[in-house]
Formats: structure tokens, C-alpha cells, sequence
């Protein structure tokens, strides 16, 4: 385990994240690293879509988490803290804390709290999801209390579906479940805006990308990657854009569809950072331009300083 801390912002897509985090790293001299917290920019050559800061930016400051994968390839949160775990040394060497700035919940709780290191089982992990789908979590609970019930009773939060997933596959395998070490959560600045003008910049956000070519990009990953993983070819705006290369929609019902989306997963990334982190919330008010903004993020910081990184 490295010891390294960092300071942490995040938020719902389309809340000015990086744009404040870029800001934040180069009041420092050098500048301060950036690690990226989202499971999308993970992957190469899917730029315009996942609003990837473009080669300049990354070039100003120490840059870590992006381009981590090709999108033909499957890539689990462990992937990711292997990756993370991999880099820290490189971003040690940069002699301040690391920003981490996204906005996939389950990059930052494994940053902030860590993950089991028991490998996974997708033969049972399938086994535990289709028990749930079909019967529902008492049933999921009472195979996975059946498979070691000592252990079960260990197990935090067994309302938590993914928790019960993951202790049936551990416990299936003949695994224990992790120590239950309770940690206070760290506390994370978060942006946050009202509803309405977060639905407003997404908007905004959706036609931008079809303007800048996210249906050239897509073409161009076809050309390149024969089949892309599940989670790319699915991904927020991709999918609208290949719809568009087969004739199935026109491109103004893509942009429609590809906000629709992204709204109903800002909601979620915001119910998740409510009751699975310690978010002290920035809020974005209408005069707060990048500069402003930062000041308040740097506050929290300063009020707060960094967390330590369990990777």
C-alpha cells in the first residue's frame, strides 16, 4: 500500500469539475498532477464523448487515469487501482498532492476506502445476479447467509445489493469477506448546481459533441476496434452516435436522447455521493465563473486537507 494523499472534487457530469481542477493544479509551481476518477476517459481514442481534456490540458499538468485501456477491452474497478497503484510513484515524484477529480462513485470509494483484493468469479457473481433479478434481495441473502453464516454476519450493509453480490461470490469461492474495518469517510468537495441549469449545460454539453465530431469518432473506433467492449459501445452518447451511422435515427434525435441520458445519470451519480461519500458541497451559483469557483473548492480543502488514498 503507497502512502499518498490527494485532495478530491467531484460532482454529476457537466458541473465544471475539470475546469476547476485544471485551475486549482496550475496555481501550484510545478503544477499539481491530476488523476482522473472516471470510468469512461479510461479509454483510448473516446475523446469527445466522455469530455476528455484535450491534449493541451493534459500537457500543462501531470496527468494519470486516462487513456488506460483500449475499448475493445473489459476494465473492472480493480483494473483501475492496479493502474492507480502503478502510477503513484510518478505522481508522488511530483512533491504535492494529487487532485482527483470525476465523477464514477465507485473509482473514488475504492481510492478513499479500498478494495478486496479476492478475484473475481463471473461465473457466480452471474450465478447471485440472475438469483437477484429473479427472486429478489431476501432470497440473494438468505443463499449467501446459507453458503457461510458466520461470515454473513459480518457483512456491512447487507440491504446493499452490490455488498450481497459481492458476498456471495467471495463466500461461493471459499473466500472470506474483507475485515470489516470501519474508517471515517473522508471529507470530498463536490459542485453541485441547481437542477435546472445543471439541465441546461448538459444540453449544451450533448450538441457540443455532436458538433465536434463524436459521430466521426465513433466511425473511427469502428474502423479501429471490430467489437468493442459492453461498456464502451453502450456508453453515453456512443450509442446515440452509432444509431446515427446505421440510419437508425437523425442526429438531432441522437443529441435529444444522449442529454436524456446523461441527466437520469447525473441523478444517479448525485443520489450516490449523498448517501455513499462525505461530500461537502460547493454550490454553483450564477456569477461563479472557474476562478471563483476554485476559491471555494481551495477552502474546502484548506478546511478540510487531502485524504489518504488507500491503494
Amino acid at each position: 500500500m503507497t502512502a499518498l494523499a490527494a485532495h478530491f472534487l467531484v460532482g454529476p457530469t457537466a458541473s465544471g469539475k475539470s475546469a476547476v481542477a485544471l485551475h486549482l493544479a496550475l496555481q501550484s509551481r510545478p503544477p499539481r498532477p491530476i488523476l482522473s476518477a472516471d470510468s469512461m476517459t479510461i479509454y483510448r481514442g473516446m475523446d469527445i464523448g466522455t469530455a476528455k481534456p484535450d491534449a493541451a490540458e493534459r500537457a500543462a499538468v501531470p496527468s494519470f487515469g486516462f487513456d488506460l485501456a483500449e475499448p475493445d477491452r473489459l476494465f473492472s474497478v480493480g483494473d483501475y487501482l492496479a493502474a492507480v497503484r502503478s502510477a503513484a510513484p510518478a505522481v508522488a515524484a511530483c512533491g504535492a498532492p494529487p487532485i482527483v477529480v470525476g465523477g464514477t462513485g465507485l473509482y473514488v470509494k475504492c481510492l478513499t476506502e479500498g478494495l478486496d483484493s479476492a478475484p473475481s468469479d463471473p461465473g457466480r457473481r452471474a450465478a447471485a445476479e440472475a438469483l437477484l433479478q429473479a427472486e429478489g434481495l431476501e432470497a440473494l441473502q438468505a443463499a449467501t447467509q446459507a453458503l457461510n453464516p458466520a461470515e454473513y454476519a459480518r457483512l456491512r450493509d447487507p440491504e446493499n445489493p452490490r455488498r450481497v453480490i459481492r458476498a456471495y461470490e467471495l463466500l461461493a469461492s471459499g473466500h472470506p469477506l474483507p475485515a470489516a474495518e470501519e474508517r471515517p469517510r473522508p471529507k470530498v468537495a463536490g459542485l453541485v448546481l441547481p437542477p435546472e441549469e445543471l439541465r441546461a449545460r448538459i444540453a449544451r454539453r450533448a450538441r457540443q459533441m455532436f458538433a465536434y465530431g463524436l459521430v466521426e469518432e465513433v466511425r473511427a473506433l469502428r474502423a479501429k476496434y471490430p467489437a468493442l467492449s459492453e461498456t464502451a459501445r453502450h456508453a453515453i452518447g456512443y450509442e446515440e452516435a452509432a444509431r446515427v451511422l446505421d440510419g437508425q435515427i437523425p442526429e438531432e434525435e441522437a443529441i435529444r436522447l444522449t442529454a436524456l441520458r446523461t441527466g437520469q445519470y447525473a441523478k444517479r451519480q448525485m443520489t450516490w455521493f449523498r448517501h455513499q461519500a462525505d461530500v461537502v458541497w460547493v454550490e454553483v451559483g450564477p456569477r461563479d465563473d472557474t476562478e471563483r469557483l476554485s476559491g471555494k473548492v481551495q477552502k474546502v480543502w484548506n478546511s478540510h486537507g487531502p485524504a489518504a488514498l488507500r491503494i
